[in-house]
């Protein structure tokens, strides 16, 4: 069982499933105490999201709903993953993520690109967005969080801006690609055969998986991926072992802002939302990609599922009953969950301490035991 609970993965899943435990358990609290009535239906509503439904077709269709936003949610966790393992915390994932919707949608409605140059662009958009704080950490030692948050202003106001040329004359709401470019839709290779007919399923979900699966490998199995950790663990010993510091960090944030644009091409090229152009607050999908991150235990194999799970809890909301609870206690509900996320590592290393501790307990008594049988 020691050697069991020694394993880093049982660890992050135990954490994980604890964490998510917790959430549940108190935002169960807060509808006792908002109207004990309906608590249980509101928590079982969450849990249960597209099995609310009782049509099997249904079901499959908002399934495949909840995979569309899966998909930039992850990549968003593996932009967040990729720059913590360089010991890099990228909190200007969403502005991004914001640059990358504004590339890959004014690509396609002003210029009439295809799917696969709006997708290039948008990563290309995102990259160069997150290479800006790791050029001013690297050469005028700026904190990048500060960078960061600013740079997600930037975005939001800019992507504003830019939008504003290819939006609706009624609505704040940009054109339906649809509509006004199709050619830019992701396309389905077949997948909406398997959820009810649903087109809005795309390659995205494979092509998030596929990015995951890389991004696991370059870190673990590449020469590339070791000088990345040991900048993260130590950016002075890594400079002192020749290994290029200020390239490393500057590299990290562009492939971790290319990861982040490339998310919100995955979602706006299937037509499943439109960009509003007075939108005054940044998209929450890159906050929560901070969230999936940890959840998964700071590992791309763990994130997937990860950033599935929130997901499921936030498009579950949605199903909680209006008129027990406002709409925004289903927001309230996942944002305990995804903020108990954050104690994934402080519950991996509390199971690792208490592992420690038995251990050096053990020897005592062995050691205690072996010196009582040679007085004897």
């Amino acid at each position: 069982m020691r050697k069991l609970l020694s394993r880093s993965a049982v660890q992050s899943l135990i954490a994980s499933l604890l964490c998510v435990l917790m959430g549940l358990f108190l935002g169960y609290v807060v509808l006792l105490f908002i109207n004990p009535a309906g608590a249980w239906g509101a928590i079982s509503a969450v849990m249960k999201n597209f099995l609310n439904y009782s049509r099997t077709n249904l079901q499959l269709k908002n399934l495949g709903n909840t995979l569309v936003k899966t998909a930039p949610l992850l990549m968003c966790a593996l932009s967040v993953l990729f720059a913590y393992k360089a010991g890099l915390f990228n909190i200007g994932a969403a502005g991004q993520y914001v640059v990358g919707v504004c590339a890959c949608l004014y690509a396609a409605l002003n210029w009439g690109w295809s799917w696969l140059p709006c997708l290039l662009f948008a990563m290309l958009a995102g990259a160069l967005w997150g290479s800006v704080p790791g050029l001013l950490l690297a050469y005028c030692n700026v904190n990048v969080v500060i960078s960061g948050i600013m740079l997600n202003w930037i975005g939001l106001y800019g992507t504003n801006l830019l939008l504003a040329s290819v939006k609706e004359t009624t609505s704040p709401y940009t054109f339906h690609l649809s509509t006004n470019a199709p050619q830019a839709i992701l396309p389905t290779a077949g997948l909406e055969k398997f959820f009810a007919g649903n087109t809005r399923v795309t390659i995205a979900i494979p092509l998030a998986i596929l990015t995951a699966v890389i991004i696991a490998l370059v870190l673990d199995k590449t020469r590339f991926g070791y000088e990345l950790k040991a900048t993260g663990n130590n950016k002075n010993a890594a400079k002192y072992c020749g290994m290029a510091e200020k390239r490393n960090i500057i590299l990290t944030l562009f492939i971790s802002g290319a990861l982040a644009g490339a998310g919100a091409a995955l979602l706006y090229l299937t037509d499943f939302e439109q960009w509003a152009c007075t939108a005054s607050s940044v998209p929450g999908m890159g906050f929560n990609g901070i969230a999936a991150t940890f959840l998964g235990g700071l590992n791309p194999y763990g994130t997937i599922l990860a950033s599935y799970f929130v997901q499921h809890i936030t498009s579950g909301g949605a199903f909680v009953d209006k008129t027990l609870y406002c709409s925004q206690i289903s927001d309230l509900i996942s944002s305990l969950i995804i903020y108990l996320c954050g104690f994934v590592l402080f519950i991996k290393t509390s199971i690792t301490a208490g592992l420690r501790r038995s251990e050096e307990k053990e020897r005592q008594r062995l050691a205690a035991a072996g010196k009582g049988g040679e007085e004897k």
